[in-house]
């Protein structure tokens, strides 16, 4: 039986901290879907599609990694994509608690998910998408810290 797991997240935009896990899913696990969730509360910067697109544009030469958008409840996913693995990053502390809250709320609505954390590489740790939004408000360069095949896309913006 083929292993597949779910990486969700909001993905506003990949970066190079996100690539890191994916990369390291995808040499683990037979199967990758990175599960870019609507996150609608969270107001994101792109809109649903293009945060698609920069997700597969930035793994289109991983074969086993595919890209699905979502807007329901993350275990309700997990189920119809018949995956019983949640991946997680985890870069310090203050994401362990956060993480460990979502697990156990997601284990409270379906006992048979489990959630795994890989940690980034430690040039990677520092890299979330907060960051990068702040630093393309102000024009700033991004190119060190998120996959060149959507700096395209992010000069959109």
């Amino acid at each position: 039986m083929k292993t597949k797991v779910i990486y969700p997240g909001t993905f506003d935009p990949i970066t190079n901290g996100h690539m890191d896990i994916i990369t390291r899913a995808a040499k683990i696990f037979d199967q990758v879907i990175v599960a870019v969730a609507a996150s609608k509360e969270k107001r994101p910067m792109f809109d649903l599609a293009t945060r698609v697109e920069m997700a597969k544009r930035a793994t289109k030469n991983m074969p086993n990694v595919t890209i699905e958008s979502f807007d329901t409840l993350l275990v309700n996913f997990c189920k119809e994509q018949k995956a019983s693995i949640i991946i997680r990053g985890l870069r310090a502390v203050s994401d362990f608690e956060y993480e460990l809250q979502m697990s156990y709320a997601n284990q409270s609505l379906e006992s048979s998910i489990e959630t795994l954390y890989l940690m980034p590489s430690l040039s990677n740790a520092f890299i979330s998408s907060s960051v990068v939004r702040a630093i393309l408000k102000y024009r700033g360069d991004v190119s060190h810290l998120v996959p060149q095949e959507i700096l395209a896309l992010l000069e959109r913006c």
